[in-house]
């Protein structure tokens, strides 16, 4: 792994709820396709198109990542500051409790897929209905895992993937706390493994 690339992995996860959902799938989908130049000018243009704020720890992460790859330090520079970190006033709830075919497609993957311990579904309410947010706790390579779920998930019908690789440990950002807390678990490593046999039924 790279640092430019765990940069701008962490970076866009920290955007989640904050950036339209149709550009950031966009940005990560380039990001596992190591599509780095047209990444680092298209997010910038984004955040000062929705004139979103990053705190210094988001910037150096813009910087670490969109600088490295060639972004205009002109537009890096006009980006806003964010005093701390944002609040989330989205709802999550958990939604049906049996697996569809697209969390089924979901769940093989992350079951073998390297440091994957647990994965998560909620349902996010908005003006254009519901839309599914996956949250996955560990894996290698988390932008390359992002982009392989969300390939599954466009090809069960979502235009709009959102697919959330968080660390295993430490303390994710409001957004993704407000999604866990309004999830059901798919699937944890600690299961048996005739439970995660069930899971995947």
């Amino acid at each position: 792994m790279t640092d430019a690339e765990r940069s701008t992995h962490d970076l866009l996860v920290a955007l989640a709820g904050r950036l339209p959902d149709d550009v950031l799938w966009r940005l990560r989908d380039w990001l596992a396709a190591g599509a780095h130049q047209p990444l680092a000018a298209m997010l910038t243009r984004e955040l000062l198109r929705h004139r979103l704020g990053l705190t210094d720890d988001e910037r150096a992460l813009l910087v670490a990542g969109a600088g490295e790859w060639g972004a205009s330090r002109r537009l890096l520079e006009a980006v806003l500051p964010l005093d701390g970190p944002p609040h989330c006033e989205v709802v999550f709830r958990s939604g049906p409790d049996a697996p569809d075919a697209a969390a089924l497609s979901v769940l093989g993957v992350v079951r073998g897929h390297p440091g994957c311990v647990e994965l998560r579904q909620a349902w996010r309410a908005g003006p254009r209905g519901d839309q599914r947010v996956l949250v996955v706790h560990g894996g290698e390579r988390p932008w390359e895992l992002t982009g392989t779920l969300q390939r599954v998930l466009r090809a069960h019908g979502d235009r709009t993937p959102c697919v959330e690789v968080l660390p295993a440990h430490g303390e994710p950002p409001a957004y993704h706390q407000a999604a866990i807390i309004g999830s059901a678990p798919l699937w944890t490593a600690s299961r048996s493994p005739r439970d995660a046999v069930a899971a995947g039924r």
